[in-house]
């Protein structure tokens, strides 16, 4: 098959962020890169014009196209060739800078691959929708999990109806590394994470109960009608949330829970997420990504794994794996499985062939709506005893 049909080339990637000793960055370049399906060539690596020059040897790129800022790289990128200049933008800066990043993009016309959440707050994140839908640029969002293949699987099986009417969701992402006041130290990630100038209104709950709402949305498909949210704040003088559990009620009338820790000593990255329907249930957890238990009473348990070529995978989560049964996947590959359906839609539209904006594979703006509003709406109803907010938006997709 040709790279990148019909283009048969590979794409050329920007990014913005990604400096000497970022996470994130590393990662995005990683996972666009693991299918050789695109090239880094350019970056706003800092908003520092001699620190983003240092960065970009450690990338192969090029210093005359290491950037200091975001404005910079999309003005001198625009004004290149169409052979030569990035087909996309990938940002990976911390929450309060990706709206405006976003919104110039893609009203440049760079398709855009955003780390989550979206945007700082809702009403930005309204914003950016209205600059998407007048636009034809891609734009994905790296909600990452919903790349694992046992998580696609259990996405078909779902909306196949092989659990049933689904009656609960149980997402929970646990994880340990702020149990102690670590921001108040050299620690990048702790330091703008626990900060609501640059994290937004919450805390673990923007940075990691976002990802568990989005992925029982992603599996089940089921709308979320309203919530009630009880956040805590355990470390003493931290000013956001590092604990906090939300009870959600789905349209269809399911319960749903969404707990996030980031305070629980020796939990790592334990995100668990569990579904019961009236035919059975099912359950996934992060840190045994290739397995999946399917129950169902009077019925000995199934274990599905990631086995390609089996005759029991779903082809989208057959499509999602790159190796044998038995030979491990994990974080990478479920992040570069975002990355390469978004590629298959930026090949399209560089061929002016029409691509789905909506009700796509890989999470897109319309998840980062959702996950604003349920950010806000989490944060407002513990500020109100733990109320039940509404949930619903008119952007939700299924």
């Amino acid at each position: 098959m040709a790279l990148n049909p019909p283009l048969s080339r590979r794409l050329r990637m920007g990014i913005v962020g990604g400096g000497l000793g970022s996470f994130i960055g590393r990662v995005h370049t990683m996972a666009a890169g693991l299918d050789h399906r695109c090239t880094l060539v350019a970056g706003a690596f800092s908003s520092d014009p001699e620190k983003s020059k240092k960065t970009a040897p450690t990338y192969g790129v090029d210093e005359s196209r290491a950037y200091g800022s975001y404005e910079a790289m999309l003005d001198a990128e625009s004004r290149l060739p169409d052979d030569d200049r990035v087909d996309f933008i990938s940002i990976t800066t911390p929450n309060h800078t990706h709206y405006e990043i976003a919104k110039a993009a893609v009203e440049a016309g760079f398709n855009v691959i955003c780390d989550k959440p979206m945007t700082f707050d809702l009403a930005q994140a309204e914003s950016l929708l209205k600059t998407v839908e007048n636009s034809d640029v891609v734009f994905a969002l790296t909600h990452n999990y919903t790349g694992y293949p046992m998580i696609r699987q259990a996405r078909e099986m779902i909306l196949a109806g092989e659990l049933g009417q689904i009656n609960a969701i149980r997402s929970q992402y646990i994880q340990g590394w702020l149990a102690e006041k670590v921001e108040e130290g050299d620690h990048k990630q702790a330091a703008w994470r626990t900060d609501p100038e640059k994290s937004g209104a919450a805390g673990a709950f923007g940075d990691i109960a976002t990802h568990a709402f989005n992925l029982g949305r992603y599996v089940t498909g089921e709308l979320p009608e309203s919530v009630s949210c009880h956040l805590k704040t355990f470390v003493e003088g931290r000013r956001l949330d590092d604990y906090g559990t939300a009870v959600i009620r789905y349209q269809n009338g399911a319960l749903g829970t969404v707990t996030a820790s980031q305070i629980s000593h020796g939990r790592e990255n334990d995100f668990e997420l569990e579904v019961d329907g009236s035919l059975g249930s099912l359950k996934w957890r992060q840190e045994s990504p290739n397995e999946m238990i399917v129950r169902r009473n009077g019925k000995p348990h199934q274990i599905y794994t990631r086995s390609p070529g089996s005759g029991f995978m779903t082809t989208l989560a057959e499509a999602s794996c790159r190796l044998p049964a038995g030979h491990p996947e994990g974080f990478y590959g479920a992040f570069s499985n975002i990355y390469a359906a978004a590629f298959d839609d930026i090949a399209r539209r560089a061929q002016g062939l029409p691509f789905e904006r909506r009700n796509t594979v890989y999470p897109n703006v319309y998840d980062g709506v959702e996950g604003m509003l349920f950010i806000e709406q989490c944060v407002a109803s513990h500020q109100q005893n733990s109320a039940w907010m509404p949930l619903s938006h008119p952007a939700a997709r299924r």
